[in-house]
């Protein structure tokens, strides 16, 4: 399997059948929660960032000169996307100094959930990212579904802690 191949395909998740984009995000549960307990938020941020780039560049390579942008078994994006909305949580733990080996299972299964839902109805912005129709859109309307399920993740949070 080509470098680029493997990249965007997850290692070959994204050849799964069904629903390949559900089951990359779905692997992107443990792998978040590995990148935490191995690097805390900070360097969970970092390797999404590093994903997120590399995922964009693999993306160019792997669609160059065809019409199809975003063929299915493309779903480094939905790992990126996945991870971005788990933010808050590996965030929050990192913060309040909470042994990094707990998994809020309840929030890593909201946090998906949410995701999953942002992705696959695409409101706006989700949408106009996805209507670009390139490599860029392809990681970007994943980025923003991450980011809204991030930002509603904060507001239950904020809500639960009586924030408000």
């Amino acid at each position: 399997m080509r470098p680029t191949r493997a990249i965007v395909t997850v290692c070959g998740v994204g050849f799964l059948p069904g629903a390949p984009g559900s089951w990359a995000a779905l692997l992107a549960i443990p792998l978040a929660n590995l990148l935490h307990v191995a690097l805390g938020f900070p360097g969970f941020a970092a390797v999404t960032l590093v994903a997120t780039l590399l995922g964009w560049w693999a993306t160019v390579e792997e669609t160059r000169g065809q019409d199809n942008t975003d063929p299915h078994f493309i779903v480094i994006d939905e790992v990126v996307g996945m991870w971005i909305a788990l933010f808050p949580i590996s965030a929050g733990l990192w913060w309040m100094g909470s042994d990094l080996m707990v998994f809020p299972w309840p929030a890593w299964v909201g946090g998906f959930l949410l995701f999953r839902f942002f992705d696959i109805l695409k409101p706006p912005p989700v949408s106009w990212a996805d209507r670009m129709h390139t490599p860029f859109g392809v990681m970007f309307d994943d980025v923003l579904a991450g980011l809204l399920s991030a930002l509603i993740t904060l507001l239950g949070a904020a809500v639960a802690h009586g924030w408000f």
